[in-house]
């Protein structure tokens, strides 16, 4: 579910300015990438990403992550460092990752500004939404490669993934981990450090088979609730939660939609009345019930909802906003439902 605000119009005096800065930035420094000043090896690189051609001519010194799940990816890679600025936040930061990204300024809390991102005269740029660096957005992609800064957007929002329609997209083939190891792996050789993508993957690989080892939750049906009471966000078949229903061998009581979050009435929920409610526990305020702790008052006061079995059994887990998008948490989802179906007694 995208993180969205209204950011301020592009003004183009503004990004050539800007962009001038930048470019007079890089031509003055000789900065190479390398930490020894050196031509970094296997540089320029060059990448096929969400339908364009991306070219890096060095390791990057001063990105820019737009996007949160973006962010935790680079920060797991240790590169803290070489960020100058962050945006769009939906929770706090993955636990672990606190004292890395408290030495990273956080230059809006939703999506900024185009010119608020060129003033952190960025080398690259780097996004968990195509929606986030397109016309609406901060600003489209085109615009900052006009001006000589590589984008890059997580594929996991692009394989296999119509982005035309309006809402949040709609699947065209289910969404599986390999596309977000596929980010964490083309991040790493962007930055030029391999190996420490090697060992993230890995990482969260074996957490993976970890958590469903052994389990079967195939009488079990699970409804996915990002945000909004009037209108709520409820996970169609194919995203992120696809992800965790199939690898628990779950049901999602939407799963005929292949809308990537579409917008449900109540009663429709209710004549499904799945198992289990996931419920989206965000710390953003930026539509109605957020907090887990908001859904639940409205779930357990609502006249159509309160009666529906895991309303009155209380069956609820409780997922961070990025752990049900398609991101490096979304093993912290299947985690965590895992173990909720486990307490509740409902996974072999």
């Amino acid at each position: 579910m995208l993180s969205t605000a209204t950011p301020a119009p592009i003004r183009t005096a503004a990004l050539l300015a800007a962009g001038l800065l930048l470019l007079t930035a890089c031509g003055e420094g000789g900065n190479t990438g390398a930490a020894d000043g050196k031509k970094a090896e296997g540089f320029p690189l060059t990448l096929k990403n969400c339908g364009r051609t991306v070219t890096v001519k060095a390791p990057p010194q001063q990105a820019v992550s737009v996007d949160q799940g973006s962010t935790e990816i680079l920060l797991s890679l240790g590169l803290a460092d070489r960020l100058a600025g962050t945006a769009t936040w939906s929770d706090p930061v993955m636990k672990g990752l606190e004292k890395a990204n408290a030495g990273v300024e956080r230059i809006s809390e939703n999506r900024p500004s185009s010119e608020k991102v060129l003033d952190k005269e960025p080398d690259f740029l780097s996004a968990s939404f195509a929606s986030t660096l397109a016309k609406g957005g901060v600003a489209p992609r085109e615009q900052f490669e006009k001006l000589g800064v590589p984008t890059y957007v997580s594929p996991a929002d692009c394989v296999g993934k119509d982005n035309t329609g309006g809402g949040d997209g709609a699947r065209t083939a289910p969404l599986t981990m390999d596309s977000v190891y596929t980010e964490v792996h083309e991040l790493s050789q962007v930055f030029d450090v391999r190996e420490r993508g090697d060992a993230l993957v890995k990482k969260l690989r074996a957490r993976v088979e970890k958590a469903t080892d052994g389990i079967d939750a195939s009488d079990t049906s699970l409804l996915y609730w990002f945000s909004d009471s009037k209108a709520p966000y409820l996970a169609g078949c194919c995203g992120a939660p696809g992800v965790i229903t199939k690898e628990l061998g779950a049901k999602n009581v939407f799963d005929d939609t292949h809308d990537e979050w579409p917008q449900i009435s109540w009663e429709t929920v209710a004549d499904r009345n799945p198992d289990v409610l996931v419920i989206g526990d965000l710390s953003r305020t930026m539509q109605t019930a957020e907090s887990a702790e908001k859904k639940i008052e409205f779930l357990e006061s609502n006249p159509v909802t309160k009666t529906m079995d895991a309303v009155k059994n209380r069956r609820y887990v409780l997922l961070s906003g990025q752990a049900m998008n398609p991101t490096i948490r979304t093993v912290e989802g299947l985690e965590r439902v895992a173990a909720g179906l486990r307490d509740f007694g409902l996974a072999g």
